[in-house]
């Protein structure tokens, strides 16, 4: 397993519909590419946004990384989008479970 975290902070002036439409859009487009596994996303009060996406594998996460609209988004995205972000990858993290069933 590949894991993604994007920290990241908004713009104080972002256009909020626009975002809205090209995150929704990210997102499903990253569900239908090869190698996709999970995708959540958590904002703190402070409104820092957390966004966990796992992936197969490190080629799978960086075929996403490149692909052409995702491309296109992410340069939207430094421009008017975001504030501040930090992404950090891992491949095979180590991994601990607790399901509180006992088993």
């Amino acid at each position: 397993m590949f894991l993604v975290v994007f920290r990241n902070r908004k713009r104080a002036d972002i256009d909020a519909a626009a975002y809205s439409i090209d995150a929704q859009r990210m997102e499903d487009l990253a569900r239908a590419q090869p190698g996709f596994l999970s995708f959540k996303s958590y904002v703190a009060d402070d409104g820092e946004v957390i966004a966990l996406s796992e992936w197969a594998d490190a080629a799978s996460a960086r075929a996403w990384g490149a692909q052409a609209e995702h491309a296109e988004v992410q340069r939207r995205g430094r421009e008017g989008y975001y504030a501040e972000y930090t992404l950090y990858t891992c491949e095979n993290p180590r991994t601990h479970q607790f399901d509180g069933n006992g088993e």
